[in-house]
Parts: structure tokens; C-alpha cells; sequence
């Protein structure tokens, strides 16, 4: 993790930023499917929790060559209108670490009583009383709608939580998001 890349979103007066980054976004993952990369993580230089949103910079961290890899590849192809993408650079030495991870919220009330009446045999009415429609979780967190080209899943939001200030750089692999439970990538 001691390259980086990062993409600026120009402003747009016919697409919402939003648009834009879920765009540069869903062709980040498309891109990282196909090298089948592991290697490549992402930070929001533009996470708010305040203002619930990712920004409009995408940063992109791995080893020179990862990044040099992805960056041969024609994954922003389209994009280049509404971008502006640094050259590669090295990650300062005195930089923070942090953490960036998919959070999935437990959001439908029908499908945990599904589950549990699979997973424990208990009956319909049994499943209700003890997960009421009042246990559906809502995150707080900025999030992306994407659809996954790995699972052939259709649009959903991909709720990101970012940690700074991790104590220590943890090494580790990406999934096809640019995201890690465990790994950290560099913060400045």
C-alpha cells in the first residue's frame, strides 16, 4: 500500500454527483473482477458521517504495479469527461491507516424470520413474535448503489463505514470492492 491514485468527480449540471461516483464506482468493481484483484483498496477522502455521503474523490491504494495494472486497463473508459485522475504517487511515509469495510444491514424483518424458522424449526407465528417488524436495522452510513458483477446481484446500496487512526498498518487482501474487514490502507 504505499501507491495511490486518486480520482476528482467534475461537477456535472445534468448528473447528480451521486450518479457519478455510483458510475466510476461500478466500473472500479467491473475492473477489479476482471484482473481478479486482491490487492487494490479504496478510501473517501470525502466520508462525512455528518452528511451521510462517500464525496466526490475516490482514492485508490496498492503497490506500484497493482495500480499500474489497473490503470493500463480501459476500466475508465467513458468516465474521463467527468474525472480527473492523478498521476501515481507514493503514499507518504508518516501517513495514518485506516480501515475501510462493507457494512450489510439486517434490514428485512421477513427474511431473518426465514431464517430462523430454517435454521431452529420454529413455526411462522413463532419467528414473528420473536423478530418483529420493529428489528429491521437502518444504517447511518454513506453507501454507493452498485450491482455486483461478481454475483450477478442487482443494484443494492453498499453501506461503507471508514475507520481512521487505526493503530498500526495491517496487511491483507481487498475483495472485489476495494474493501477489507482486516486490511488497512494509508490515510492522509
Amino acid at each position: 500500500m504505499d501507491h495511490y491514485l486518486e480520482i476528482q468527480l467534475r461537477p456535472d449540471p445534468e448528473i447528480a454527483a451521486n450518479q457519478l461516483f455510483a458510475a466510476l464506482y461500478a466500473r472500479l468493481h467491473r475492473a477489479l473482477v476482471q484482473l481478479g484483484s486482491r490487492d487494490i483498496g479504496v478510501s473517501f477522502p470525502g466520508y462525512d458521517l455528518g452528511r451521510i455521503t462517500l464525496g466526490t474523490r475516490l482514492r485508490l491504494h496498492g503497490s506500484a504495479a497493482a495500480l499500474q495494472r489497473l490503470s493500463s486497463s480501459a476500466w475508465l473508459a467513458g468516465m474521463r469527461d467527468h474525472a480527473m485522475v492523478t498521476p501515481l504517487a507514493i503514499a507518504p511515509a508518516d501517513a495514518a491507516c485506516c480501515r475501510v469495510m462493507r457494512v450489510q444491514a439486517k434490514s428485512s424483518p421477513e427474511r431473518l424470520r426465514r431464517r430462523a424458522m430454517r435454521r431452529h424449526g420454529i413455526d411462522a407465528e413463532t419467528a414473528t413474535q420473536r423478530i418483529p417488524d420493529a428489528a429491521a436495522e437502518h444504517l447511518k452510513l454513506p453507501f454507493v448503489v452498485i450491482g455486483s458483477r461478481s454475483t450477478a446481484q442487482p443494484a443494492f446500496p453498499l453501506f461503507i463505514r471508514q475507520e481512521v487512526a487505526q493503530p498500526q498498518a495491517v496487511a491483507g487482501d481487498f475483495n472485489s470492492y476495494g474493501l477489507s474487514h482486516g486490511a488497512t490502507v494509508p490515510w492522509f
